[in-house]
């Protein structure tokens, strides 16, 4: 896994229970424990409340797509192989939503849309870093 050349996360106090997590292939996200808003990305207070009495809780890892784009063309040489690719935004089933590529399905526009569903696969890229991803449900 050390050939990997795309940038990676840097995690910091306040996100390393996140990349941990993915690491162990057991999604958690932020909670927060006044107004019961699952959060994310990883941050020091509610954006709903601004209270900062926030737990980490495991979640299912399934969602659906809220919205999505397909990267045609890019100036990073680090990504160009992988063109034509998904980009989206997931909608958890927690409520959150999270920014990740969708997999295994054709970058095309008749065969990946909003609404589809989807769940997390953990793409170990390097010993110290697992991204998480998103792949169409079967059935």
């Amino acid at each position: 896994m050390t050939d990997y050349t795309k940038p990676l996360p840097k995690s910091d106090p306040v996100t390393a229970p996140f990349w941990d997590s993915l690491r162990r292939k057991a999604v958690e996200v932020q909670c927060c424990e006044d107004c019961n808003q699952f959060l994310f990305y990883p941050r020091a207070h509610c954006p709903a409340c601004g209270s900062r009495a926030l737990t980490w809780k495991p979640v299912s890892g399934r969602g659906t797509i809220y919205t999505m784009t397909i990267v045609e063309k890019t100036g990073n040489r680090n990504f160009k192989q992988d063109c034509p690719y998904v980009v989206a935004l997931v909608e958890l089933e927690e409520g959150c939503r999270m920014m990740s590529n969708i997999i295994d399905v054709t970058p095309a526009p008749q065969d990946v849309r909003i609404g589809m569903p989807v769940e997390i696969v953990y793409d170990a890229v390097t010993d110290d870093v697992t991204l998480p991803k998103f792949r169409p449900v079967a059935g």
